[in-house]
């Protein structure tokens, strides 16, 4: 397992880089780096594992080789499962062992596996953390944290799966699905709005 291949997936700000050990169609095995940290902390551990798996070790955004987030986009935690959740879409893993290492004092890379465990568990078959931290959520806080979380990521993949070619109305489809969307507009409020928020191409 010394010799490994460099993979990219595309994602909305350019892509995900990733390192790859063994064969593809080995047992998945998702693994997650540290804090400023990149692919290469798991250099000199995958040698030592068993050969009959495929390991794929992801640079997160803004490190490694993987592209930076847009000048003035913060890197939040959900941001983080969501590029696990986009590489798992990627590789098309429905079910795959993650692995995390610490992320500093903080245990982030352990943090985000936890979370996204917590909210895909029919993906994860197992789960490897390398010198974690607990992940805490109060019960009476599960459900609703799991609902939220889970359908702000899936709607989010699902509107950059549906991302082509833009779509055209004429002015007066595109009015008449601004008020629909909308019941508090008035029909001028909305000819208004359109005039700003609406680009005129050539073809409509």
């Amino acid at each position: 397992l010394g010799m490994f291949s460099e993979l990219k997936f595309l994602v909305p700000w350019g892509h995900v880089a990733a390192k790859a050990w063994g064969h593809s169609e080995g047992h998945p095995v998702l693994c997650l780096h540290g804090w400023l940290d990149n692919a290469n902390t798991f250099d000199k551990l995958i040698p030592l594992l068993p050969r009959d798996c495929y390991y794929v070790a992801m640079d997160f955004s803004g490190h490694g080789l993987s592209s930076h987030r847009p000048a003035g986009c913060p890197y939040h935690f959900l941001d983080y499962v969501t590029d696990v959740r986009r590489v798992a879409a990627a590789l098309k893993w429905r079910r795959f062992t993650l692995m995390g290492h610490s992320m500093g004092n903080f245990s982030f890379s352990c943090f985000m596996s936890l979370q996204f465990c917590f909210l895909y568990p029919e993906m994860v078959d197992k789960l490897i953390l390398l010198e974690s931290l607990g992940f805490l959520l109060a019960p009476e806080d599960t459900e609703a944290w799991l609902k939220s979380k889970r359908s702000v990521i899936d709607r989010l993949l699902s509107l950059e799966a549906e991302q082509q070619t833009p779509k055209v109305w004429s002015p007066e489809a595109a009015l008449q699905r601004l008020l629909e969307a909308n019941s508090h507009l008035t029909a001028e409020g909305g000819a208004i709005l359109l005039q700003r928020g609406a680009t005129v191409t050539p073809a409509g």
